[in-house]
């Protein structure tokens, strides 16, 4: 079963529909106290991440999350749940992240590509991980974002994206936490597999 966590920032309920059509059970919900219940923790989000690290450590979602992984527990986070596991964000100021993966989330700069990036885009995998099992090399999934991660070790990256002159890191996996920027809940079969991936890890 997998606990999707409602902080006020989130597409929770397609999520969700995607783990039901896979017959996975799916719970949402806003009581960061039921988190401790469930082995595997789905971050999503979508929109500003000042406001969403804000409405975490508000909630109590932020003290939760960091006991689930302190207990060696998974997590996997989606679009701006990704970013939000890094130390800090630029996005309209200075905010402080979970800091699970030490890192900087970045503004893409570009005189050429229309920014945000929204549409399709491939994955190009830098080494066998958990969340790509069964799915080939350089699957296109889609995506919907203006800034991107950058983990300060190279190593947590497990796969990267060509947009905006920048070869940015589109997923990552380490000591059971897992992300994407990319949407898995509308990137077709190959998302629903990266879905099932991470709740049968």
């Amino acid at each position: 079963m997998i606990f999707i966590a409602d902080y006020g920032a989130g597409n929770l309920h397609s999520v969700r529909k995607a783990f039901e059509y896979l017959g996975i059970r799916a719970v949402v919900s806003s009581d960061p106290r039921e988190l401790g219940d469930f082995r595997k923790v789905l971050l999503p989000g979508v929109g500003a991440f000042g406001q969403a690290i804000d409405s975490l450590n508000s909630s109590g979602f932020t003290d939760a999350l960091l006991e689930h992984m302190d207990k060696g527990r998974h997590l996997l986070g989606i679009c701006l749940g990704m970013q939000l596991l890094l130390g800090e964000s630029e996005e309209m100021g200075r905010h402080k992240g979970l800091n699970l993966v030490p890192g900087n989330v970045l503004h893409f700069r570009s005189e050429t590509d229309k920014i945000p990036q929204i549409g399709w885009n491939s994955v190009d995998m830098k080494k066998e991980c958990v969340l790509f099992r069964g799915i080939p090399d350089h699957t296109f999934f889609y995506f919907v974002h203006s800034y991107y991660c950058e983990p300060d070790n190279p190593e947590d990256s497990v796969a990267t994206t060509w947009f905006a002159g920048k070869n940015f890191c589109s997923a990552i996996e380490k000591n059971g936490i897992f992300a994407v920027q990319f949407h898995p809940e509308k990137s077709s079969g190959a998302g629903l597999q990266v879905l099932k991936n991470f709740a049968s890890c």
